[in-house]
């Protein structure tokens, strides 16, 4: 089995990756820097999807690159994470989530085009990606045991918001997210959940949640908050992350199906 994992913001490295071994690559959607090796008994593809030193701004990640990549080192599975501002006001900072739905009503990618595969009238393998649920639920199902063994504060299911960054959001729109049933939010992974379906690569998301979002509760949290907690992330999602990996023993099924009109 091999897997891709890829991580955000506070987790450049992947700390238990071992016979590690760096490399670029080039896409037709631009150069990635990933790191092949392995993780027990799997073979593992990371990308830190900011690059190193934070080089790019959510603004500027190139998804269809990344999972281009991964596509491309036939990894049969992909768990993103990412560090989230909690829209729900009962969420425990510090605990994990593990999501079951996807708001990302926009659909695009950070340059305003739309988050696909299929840009190309006639193109080759072009189609809807039909599903009930975004996530894999297998993959769902093995992150929860995982978690719970291991003792990780924890939300068992949520609604991942995806957002445009690089800013945070104001009052108004987190309170427009609630009213929605969002969990919580981020700036990066719902291009990663739309282009993983297309492909029709099973994915999970994990969320830590760092802080709450604008206007969730009358007292912002300090910024030094959350970047001891985005610094706390890269330890929890090691270790959920790995245990999930040692459970799984069968590649799971792509989630939905793409509906093509070429075949």
């Amino acid at each position: 089995m091999r897997a891709g994992i890829i991580t955000g913001s506070g987790s450049y490295v992947w700390p238990s990756l071992t016979a590690a071994q760096s490399a670029t690559v080039s896409t037709p959607f631009g150069d990635v820097e990933l790191t092949d090796g392995t993780v027990g008994a799997a073979d593992v593809v990371h990308i830190a999807r900011h690059g190193s030193g934070h080089a790019r701004l959510s603004n500027q990640i190139q998804h269809r690159a990344n999972i281009s990549a991964l596509r491309d080192r036939g990894v049969d599975l992909i768990i993103s994470v990412t560090v989230c501002g909690a829209v729900d006001p009962d969420a425990e900072l510090g605990s994990l989530v593990v999501f079951d739905d996807l708001h990302f009503p926009s659909n695009r990618l950070p340059d305003g085009t739309l988050c696909t595969w299929y840009d190309t009238p006639g193109g080759v393998g072009r189609g809807h990606w039909i599903f009930d649920r975004p996530f894999s639920p297998e993959l769902r199902d093995h992150a929860l045991a995982a978690a719970r063994e291991l003792g990780v504060p924890l939300t068992e299911r949520g609604c991942y918001g995806h957002v445009d960054g690089p800013r945070f959001n104001s009052r108004s729109e987190i309170g427009e997210l609630a009213r929605l049933g969002v969990t919580a939010v981020s700036q990066t992974a719902g291009p990663e959940v739309v282009l993983a379906g297309e492909a029709e690569i099973p994915l999970l998301l994990l969320g830590y949640l760092t802080d709450h979002a604008n206007g969730v509760h009358e007292v912002l949290q300090p910024v030094e908050a959350l970047v001891a907690n985005m610094q706390a992330s890269t330890e929890v999602f090691t270790r959920v992350v790995d245990a999930t990996l040692a459970r799984v023993s069968t590649v799971p099924p792509a989630v939905g199906s793409v509906y093509r009109f070429d075949s």
